[in-house]
């Protein structure tokens, strides 16, 4: 992708503000996962990255563990505390940031509430989901009101990976390395299979790091009923169709390799950049920004949506004052 000054739309850019750390450490919790610590960030550390990858706007959003299994008031000052530091550092920096409201999910109630306070007096861009929030998944029908939301008002939501409920024997990798992309693709299952996507055909929403396993087990999904009679009755009325619908971003999945088994399956029009800073450092993002740039399987327009105008399109108020 031939370099320009600021072309890329960043979908996948963490904040980690000092508020939020503190309201996880109030519930004792001082790490992202197990075994992996949270990063040092403030937004100058993100405005030198952007700088040095060509990222002209960044949809900054909440990584694991969100609300780090809090619940009731803990929980939902968490998300209050973290939505309103992002909405400081978007308000500060305008054009260059948007941002993903945190929800306190698993109280569907309170993350609707927490929905409504972001989007509209907060002024964020769409709404953050994990794949699972202490274990219950996207798909499932107690989630059906924040995906009514969502259809209603046209705001995208950016789906990131979360531990899962078990992880077996201590001494695993930590959930990031190998759990993350299996967690991904259980939720774009569950979505599927649950019917969520017939249902709402026009929900927004972005998965991470291409998807996880979705698009090599993509075929294996389409050919369920296959494997179980059992499932021919049940939806997605067409599988493939509905995983074109969503959205992938490429952070840690720019390889050539990875970026053309995503690109056959989705198409270039549902892939989007996504730098996975500060959780992937500096020289890394960048090398997402230039894998991207080196792939040769797109042509200009393609490369023109991948970099900029699929993402603009979803987020809409952060392009028009980015491209001001």
């Amino acid at each position: 992708m031939p370099r320009q000054s600021g072309e890329l739309i960043d979908v996948h850019h963490h904040a980690v503000p000092r508020e939020y750390l503190r309201a996880l450490a109030d519930i004792g919790v001082t790490v992202s996962v197990p075994g992996v610590p949270f990063p040092a960030w403030e937004p100058a550390d993100s405005l030198a990255v952007m700088e040095a990858a060509g990222i002209r706007a960044a949809a900054l959003s909440i990584t694991a563990p969100g609300v780090a299994g809090a619940t009731g008031a803990d929980a939902e000052r968490i998300a209050r505390v973290a939505n309103q530091s992002l909405a400081e550092v978007v308000r500060e920096h305008p054009g260059r940031f948007g941002a993903f409201a945190l929800l306190p999910l698993p109280d569907v109630p309170a993350a609707l509430r927490e929905a409504e306070h972001a989007l509209d007096e907060l002024g964020l861009d769409g709404l953050g989901f994990y794949s699972n929030a202490q274990g219950l998944y996207l798909g499932d029908p107690e989630l059906e009101p924040l995906m009514a939301l969502l259809a209603e008002r046209g705001v995208p939501a950016f789906v990131h990976p979360a531990q899962p409920v078990a992880l077996g024997r201590p001494g695993h990798l930590p959930a990031s390395v190998l759990e993350f992309p299996v967690e991904t693709t259980r939720a774009v299952a569950n979505l599927l299979f649950s019917g969520t996507l017939d249902r709402h055909p026009g929900l927004k929403l972005i998965f991470t790091h291409a998807g996880g396993t979705v698009p090599f087990l993509a075929n294996r999904l389409a050919n369920a009923a296959v494997i179980d009679p059992g499932l021919a009755d049940r939806p997605p009325a067409d599988t493939m169709a509905s995983l074109r619908r969503l959205h992938y971003d490429v952070a840690m999945s720019a390889t050539s390799s990875q970026l053309r088994m995503l690109h056959d399956v989705v198409g270039a029009e549902r892939i989007v950049f996504g730098s996975d800073f500060p959780f992937m450092p500096f020289a890394e993002a960048v090398g997402t920004a230039e894998g991207l740039r080196e792939y040769p399987g797109f042509t200009d327009e393609q490369r023109r949506m991948v970099a900029h105008g699929t993402a603009g399109g979803l987020l809409y108020r952060l392009a028009e004052v980015a491209a001001r």
